[in-house]
């Protein structure tokens, strides 16, 4: 082993021992320094080589310096012994039409989640809402309520590492409940667990370029049974007609132009949903012939088929840049092939070492033997060869560089085919068929192909590498830009405070470097420093497009858009996604609903001197108020008062006191209930408390309570004083309320989501994951 590494960056240090350094049960170290995390994984993904000793030594290679970086879950968990899985995420099973089949697959899914797999799935299976349901005489609910379903279980169930389970939806663009999916998360509250995705087809496109009809069907009938039957148009092919006859029902009809519309105008305003367009990845991919796919991994870049598992990992381009900043920067052909090559073999074996949490997912990944190798630190190594992120040098530069490392892979993959033969499924005519990704290969490819077979079915992805870029040094991630050059996050001290650090981007501290080095005077970063605040929607678009080239699977990539672009401009960029052969598009605009984009370098506001809190209002005698009844669970019911004070002819929430039977709960609802308390008696807007409240999970699981799931008794505390809120009409919400004698108190306060984590308010987009600036939490890996 070599000498002790040092880490490039204080954040890449602290990640390591966060997230993937092997500790015991009781938190004490066995990885003492990130060499021996190296060789953990270098021994264990070279258990089943005929020489271990020798791969295991060229793994290590690999990883040294962070060259290669294999996903997260290989990482934590490659040579611990423990019970998990080594694959990031997965599609799981086809949701059958049916009660039974349906909680069947909610069971499959809380088990992967439980190892610490993130899933994906087609609700379009599910009869939509209103639909009869013959046994039971009654009108189905449709797959939204049982989404919701979906949403509670991953609030509960606690996934390895402490990382709750994140989720992949989705559903056809032809579901007569497809206009209910687009507009769900419109609703902050609804399928926080979710992202969402529509599953756009060809045929909607075109009707869309004509302005024509367009059909929602399904192939359960609608309680009007006189509504003319359909042939199966655009779902032809898909896994839910394979299991029936081949006529849907129509059930509504709308204007194309005006359901697209719709799929915009709730991504233009809160972020999702998103758009997979369905139809080109399942004619682009190596396996059509043995599998239809109609979902994908929580952030997009593994379309996959039922129980498809995603095994990921990068090459970490920034780290293998020569000459950086020179003029004859670049990387070496040779280095990036022999580091392909390596890379693609360790995958191959996480196969084979992996558990799996259901047995339907091993017999996939083995019958397939399918992998995802992909790049980061794109951006960081253009701007080291002094190439401006977006432009036709670096769209070009891109191309060359993807395309070695695809071509590199599939040569890879042949040579492991010899050695140790080709996947289970394997079928040379259909594999290399016209249309197929493997069909764009260079002719020599295609014949060793052939000739030899090829050991993996699908082999590139670009995955989100948030977490594992800041642990390689602070690195772009994946093919996003530079997210900024330099930003300031806050740390969490032992003693409970916070200081301020500053963490610099990899090439950026490279150029510095190089800058003292050469004794350049000029301090301003070169202008081909492109970050995420100066790149325009056409910059990210044909990056993605030059990439997408050489991936056989898919990308993940968040196009951060600015504010105020125009809804007609952010529009455009599906269309040109759509047009320039990208398999799907997330974008991300800022506004009051989705928070802002991490500002950096910014001073901190003026908000005006700032009033000390006045001592506790005193209690009058008597207070108005109400009293709720709560039974959730199978806890007994307790009950909740809300007392109310009048100030200016308003009344606002004064305090809380909770009622219960269950000597378990008194303790802590007393604290509580005290604590809310002190709160509403300050003069300012305490409607924050609300979310506070309502973001609590227990561990054990929550419970229905007045229509909905509620993921713990805090947070149905949290609804209750909601409601209490709405019913006196206090506050609207937002940032601002009249606090007596007509005095205006602002709260100012960051808006938009929070980490789960550390509940900073410091979130990046990109990648289409959000991560955490200040601890680097991310439910993406």
């Amino acid at each position: 082993m070599k000498n002790e590494t040092t880490f490039d960056a204080p954040i890449s240090e602290q990640i390591w021992d966060m997230k993937y350094r092997f500790k015991d049960n009781d938190g004490r170290p066995i990885d003492d320094t990130v060499e021996m995390t190296w060789h953990r994984i270098a021994t264990a993904l070279a258990v089943n080589e005929s020489d271990p000793a020798l791969w295991s030594e060229r793994f290590y290679d690999a990883l040294s310096d962070w060259k290669y970086l294999p996903a997260g879950r290989i990482t934590a968990g490659a040579g611990t012994g423990r019970m998990v899985t080594l694959f990031n995420c997965y599609v799981m099973g086809t949701i059958p039409d049916s009660m039974a089949g349906i909680f069947e697959m909610l069971r499959e899914a809380a088990l992967t989640m439980q190892q610490g797999g993130g899933i994906g799935y087609d609700f379009s299976t599910i009869r939509p809402k209103g639909s009869l349901v013959v046994k039971m005489g009654a009108d189905a609910s449709g797959p939204l309520t049982f989404m919701d379903c979906w949403d509670a279980m991953c609030r509960t169930v606690m996934s390895a590492g402490s990382r709750r389970g994140a989720m992949m939806g989705t559903m056809r663009c032809d579901h007569p409940d497809i206009e209910d999916f687009i507009t769900a998360k419109q609703d902050a509250a609804r399928f926080r667990m979710f992202n969402l995705s529509v599953l756009v087809t060809d045929p909607l496109m075109e009707a869309v370029a004509k302005d024509e009809d367009w059909p929602l069907v399904h192939r359960k009938a609608p309680q009007n049974p006189s509504v003319d039957v359909r042939e199966h148009l655009s779902m032809e092919g898909s896994e839910m007609v394979s299991t029936r006859d081949d006529r849907l029902f129509t059930h509504k009809v709308v204007r194309a132009r005006e359901l697209w519309d719709k799929i915009m105008r709730s991504t233009y305003a809160v972020a999702e949903p998103g758009v997979i367009f369905i139809d080109r990845i399942n004619k682009t991919n190596n396996l059509n012939y043995c599998e239809t796919i109609a979902a994908t991994n929580p952030c997009g870049e593994q379309p996959l088929p039922p129980y498809g598992a995603c095994l990921l990992g990068s090459i970490n381009l920034a780290r293998l840049v020569d000459r950086a900043f020179e003029s004859n920067a670049g990387i070496d052909s040779r280095r990036l092939e022999d580091l392909v090559a390596v890379a693609v073999r360790m995958m191959d074996n996480v196969v084979d070492v992996s558990n799996f949490p259901l047995p339907q997912q091993e017999a996939e990944a083995k019958a397939k033997r399918r992998i995802g190798l992909g790049v980061t630190g794109l951006a960081d190594a253009l701007s080291m060869c002094g190439l401006r992120y977006g432009s036709p040098e670096a769209v070009a530069r891109t191309e060359k560089w993807m395309g070695l490392v695809a071509v590199s892979a599939y040569k890879a993959s042949i040579e492991l085919a010899k050695e140790k033969g080709a996947f289970e499924l394997f079928d040379a005519d259909k594999f290399l068929a016209k249309g197929t990704h493997a069909s764009t290969m260079p002719d020599d490819v295609q014949a060793d192909i052939r000739k030899h077979g090829i050991r993996n079915s699908h082999l590139t992805s670009i995955a989100p590498t948030g977490t594992i870029s800041l642990y390689g040094g602070n690195v772009s991630s994946g093919i996003e830009p530079i997210f900024s050059p330099s930003y300031t996050r806050k740390v969490l001290q032992k003693d409970g405070s916070r200081t301020e650090e500053l963490v610099m981007d990899y090439a950026v501290s490279k150029y510095h470097e190089w800058r003292e080095a050469n004794n350049v005077q000029d301090k301003e970063l070169p202008g081909h420093f492109a970050d995420v605040q100066t790149l325009t929607p056409m910059d990210h678009l044909v990056m993605q497009a030059a990439a997408q080239k050489y991936v056989d699977s898919s990308i993940s990539k968040t196009i951060n858009l600015p504010e105020d672009i125009t809804f007609e401009d952010f529009s455009e960029v599906y269309t040109y996604a759509y047009y320039n052969g990208c398999k799907g598009c997330t974008t991300y605009r800022p506004n009051e609903i989705t928070g802002s984009v991490l500002s950096v370098d910014e001073k901190p506001k003026e908000v005006g001197p700032v009033a000390h809190a006045p001592e506790l209002a005193e209690r009058p005698d008597t207070l108005p108020g109400a009293v709720y009844k709560v039974k959730i669970g199978g806890d007994p019911a307790f009950y909740v008062t809300v007392a109310d004070i009048e100030e200016g002819g308003k009344r606002r929430p004064f305090e809380v006191f909770v009622n219960t039977k269950n000597p378990e709960h008194i303790a802590w609802m007393t604290a509580l209930t005290r604590m809310v308390s002190a709160i509403f008696r300050q003069p300012h807007d305490s409607c924050f408390v609300v979310e506070e409240l309502k973001n609590v999970f227990d561990p054990k699981g929550g419970g229905f309570w007045n229509g909905a799931y509620r993921p713990s008794v805090v947070a149905a505390i949290g609804q209750v004083i909601e409601d209490h809120m709405r019913s006196i009409g206090y506050g609207s919400f937002d940032l601002a309320f009249e606090a007596g004698e007509g005095e205006s108190i602002e709260r100012v306060r960051p808006s938009g989501p929070t980490c789960p984590n550390c509940h900073s308010y410091n979130l990046k987009h990109e990648a289409g994951c959000v991560q955490c600036v200040d601890c680097g939490h991310s439910k993406c890996g």
